[in-house]
């Protein structure tokens, strides 16, 4: 009898106690509050892991780009550059100081360099004196034009934000399209495109239509010899300032 007692009471007792569903619906407000809240922290970890793993990715791959073109080209060019650099040296008044263009500019992150160039408009022979730049890391073969200190002070926080997270180049979409007729304003927002849509495809597009550009320049000179054109290295007019 006492046997049969104690075996109703455990039954009893077992089928009080809640199961999964009833320690789930029985849980505290506060634990399901938490428990949201870490699957949303994770889902934010997640998709900010995967963003930039793949900015990671991009930045690998343009900098792989960088080095190897660059650095092909900065062999293929040197002799020209180094006879470009003796000829500049023995004009008068001589010194080294004729010879390189030096200028404080805007880079990655928004640190300063010191850009330098061949004082020569020649066989594009200024803007490939910049590829050591290419090489060390302070440009990039393709990207916005590289900024001033004033200029760099008159961007905007939205602006600067962007600016500073793309490594300045040699060519970048805006010259690209610096002949096609477009308002003053428009470089700067070509250049905010290329900073959020850049891809080793539109770099390379950019960079075949740059080789072309001494080509176009040469053939107009033909057809219209003393007309002023402008310059290729910087397709900015004097006095130009950069919009937000």
């Amino acid at each position: 009898m006492r046997n049969a007692k104690q075996t109703a009471a455990r039954r009893t007792r077992r089928s009080a106690t809640p199961g999964p569903a009833g320690r789930a619906s029985g849980m505290p407000r506060a634990r399901v509050i938490r428990t949201g809240a870490t699957r949303a922290a994770t889902a934010l970890a997640t998709a900010t892991a995967e963003r930039v793993t793949g900015t990671l990715a991009a930045t690998t791959a343009k900098r792989t780009l960088d080095l190897a073109l660059g650095s092909a080209l900065l062999a293929l060019t040197t002799p020209a550059l180094a006879v470009a650099a003796l000829v500049l040296a023995l004009r008068p008044p001589r010194g080294r100081a004729c010879v390189l263009s030096r200028e404080t500019r805007i880079g990655l992150g928004g640190l300063p360099f010191e850009l330098r160039s061949l004082r020569t408009r020649r066989f594009r022979l200024d803007l490939l004196s910049r590829l050591p730049h290419v090489v060390r890391g302070e440009l990039s073969l393709v990207g916005p034009a590289p900024l001033t200190k004033d200029e760099a002070t008159l961007l905007g926080h939205a602006a600067g934000r962007w600016r500073h997270s793309a490594r300045p180049g040699l060519t970048g979409l805006a010259q690209v399209r610096a002949r096609s007729g477009m308002p003053w304003d428009e470089p700067a927002l070509l250049d905010a495109h290329y900073a959020e849509h850049h891809g080793t495809g539109l770099d390379l597009a950019i960079l075949a239509q740059s080789a072309l550009i001494p080509l176009r320049t040469a053939v107009h000179g033909l057809r219209h010899p003393g007309k002023a054109h402008l310059s290729d290295t910087d397709h900015r007019l004097p006095g130009y300032s950069v919009a937000e």
